[in-house]
């Protein structure tokens, strides 16, 4: 299949480039400083097909467990959130409901349900640390340094669980193989946020796992980062996050659009000195040409797809 393209630099670059023109330097035309992200993007997108599942079934691209709206997150709700700590009072329905429906951009799935208390299971991940001998709200704290203790800094401990008060069977939207869909979810009402939490209810059975992007044969250009995940869609607006080394500098945010996909990455410039071995992940973004709709983002160094980044 023959895929349309356009390439597409982040801000940063623009204005690098400007600059190099004032000094009276001749900037590097983008196609040609980049032509190695343009090249393997292009091999990304024709290397990319997944099957005929992956517009029949229901593949998930997000995390199951979804905040619709703003949560009003304190520090230590946010902490218990993001670690899965919850206690319930009141009583988590145990039967499993009828068949519930699974709503595409391009059609309907019928699909079976978990019950609330299986979901709940799946949501809950465990119990918090014990409070004894921590704080139980946000303050200043001093943490040791390799020369002694460092003033100033603050670290929140939560040691509180977020408290399920209700659970109805409702629908939530997640970004899927197909686009956008509303997906049967339960809802949990927690005290301590705005917004429910809502765990998607489709049984595993029904879930179809995200096929490997195959992607290009050969090493990939050393200066070319991969990315990570999706922070957010707005529209044209895309957000991810890439994974460079703790001393890589000039990170670039690099986008391919096509037809059907997205290929995203990044360029940097890596560390030649000693520097710690750890992935460090940065956020970068661009406004396509289009907005994303029900095209895939696939990543530029393993030619498989990039999830949205969930709770």
């Amino acid at each position: 299949m023959r895929r349309r393209v356009t390439l597409l630099l982040g801000l940063p670059m623009m204005l690098a480039l400007t600059g190099c023109a004032q000094n009276g330097a001749t900037p590097a035309e983008p196609e040609d400083r980049w032509e190695s992200f343009q090249r393997r993007a292009a091999e990304v997108a024709e290397a990319w097909q997944p099957g005929p599942a992956w517009t029949t079934s229901y593949i998930p691209l997000e995390s199951p467990t979804v905040l619709a709206g703003d949560p009003k997150f304190t520090p230590e709700s946010e902490q218990a959130f993001q670690a899965g700590w919850y206690r319930e009072q009141v009583a988590i329905p145990t039967t499993r409901p009828a068949e519930g429906t699974v709503s595409f951009p391009d059609g309907t799935l019928k699909v079976p349900l978990l019950s609330a208390a299986e979901a709940y299971r799946q949501l809950d991940l465990g119990d918090p640390p014990p409070c004894e001998g921590r704080p139980k709200v946000p303050g200043p704290t001093v943490e040791p340094g390799p020369d002694g203790p460092v003033a100033g800094t603050s670290t929140v401990v939560s040691c509180t669980p977020l408290t399920v008060t209700g659970v109805k069977l409702g629908t939530t939207e997640l970004r899927t193989s197909r686009g956008e869909a509303t997906v049967p979810a339960w809802l949990f009402t927690v005290e301590e946020l705005a917004v429910p939490v809502a765990r998607v209810a489709v049984a595993p059975s029904a879930v179809t796992a995200v096929p490997d992007g195959g992607g290009p044969s050969g090493t990939p250009a050393p200066e070319l980062a991969a990315a990570q995940n999706v922070v957010s869609v707005e529209g044209a607006e895309l957000t991810w996050r890439v994974g460079v080394g703790a001393c890589d500098t000039g990170i670039e945010p690099l986008v391919a659009e096509f037809d059907d996909v997205v290929v995203v990455g990044a360029g940097v410039v890596r560390s030649t000195g000693v520097c710690t071995d750890q992935l460090k992940l940065e956020p970068v973004s661009a406004t396509l040409k289009a907005p994303l709709g029900a095209r895939t983002v696939l990543d530029v160094v393993n030619g498989g797809p990039v999830s949205l980044l969930g709770g």
